[in-house]
């Protein structure tokens, strides 16, 4: 029987072996969900509109439409009726993601390897073979950006640069082969995550609303 795997301090993200599924619908217990604060900000900023607005809303509609007649031939039932399925698997996601968050703050004070090497929450700024220099930050699954250079702690690249420091060489083992990089810098600072927002025609639900008076 397998033993569980370590659980490592905040601070850290020695856990970076740590099994996930490929669908990030289902993390497996008991995995900790690493994240920042502003990232698991949105994720509760979501949950909410979901619960208090958006499932309501849908709600509604749904109940108007029920009352029209024939739900089998009534397009906005059966919409709604989808439409509720699927914030209510948004929502159980979402409530799984937020009671495993381990919650890392990039800003706190820290001491010794863990402010001079690469944990979560770092940006590191390392050159590859060819002399090409990029700088990534190393967040959580619910915060890749690539447009940012957000990656996973899970990423392959991420991986790679794991407890290395400034000067350390290390082999990045990719689909496409492997690739040596040079860490140049490491340092922990701000991770800006956009806020949570609702999508266009949040609330609209199930396309025709219930109209009063008249």
């Amino acid at each position: 029987m397998k033993s569980r795997p370590r659980r490592s301090p905040t601070t850290r993200a020695a856990s970076v072996d740590t099994p996930l599924t490929p669908d990030a619908q289902t993390p497996v217990a008991p995995v900790k969900n690493y994240i920042t604060p502003t990232g698991l900000q949105r994720l509760k900023d979501e949950h909410k509109f979901l619960l208090t607005r958006e499932r309501p809303a849908v709600t509604k509609v749904v109940a108007w439409a029920a009352s029209n007649g024939d739900r089998s031939e009534n397009a906005d039932y059966q919409y709604g009726k989808r439409r509720l399925r699927e914030i209510d698997r948004r929502i159980r996601f979402l409530t799984k993601r937020i009671d495993a968050a381990e919650t890392v703050d990039p800003e706190a004070p820290r001491s010794g390897r863990a402010a001079t090497h690469v944990f979560f929450g770092a940006t590191v700024r390392y050159a590859n073979a060819s002399g090409t220099v990029r700088v990534v930050s190393i967040v959580g699954l619910d915060e890749v950006d690539l447009e940012r250079n957000y990656l996973s702690w899970r990423s392959p690249l991420a991986r790679a640069l794991m407890k290395a420091g400034a000067g350390d060489r290390v082999v990045l083992h990719a689909p496409g082969g492997t690739e040596q990089l040079q860490i140049l810098e490491v340092r922990y600072q701000r991770i800006p995550v956009d806020p949570f927002s609702e999508p266009p025609g949040a609330e609209a639900g199930a396309g025709t609303r219930p109209r009063t008076g008249g």
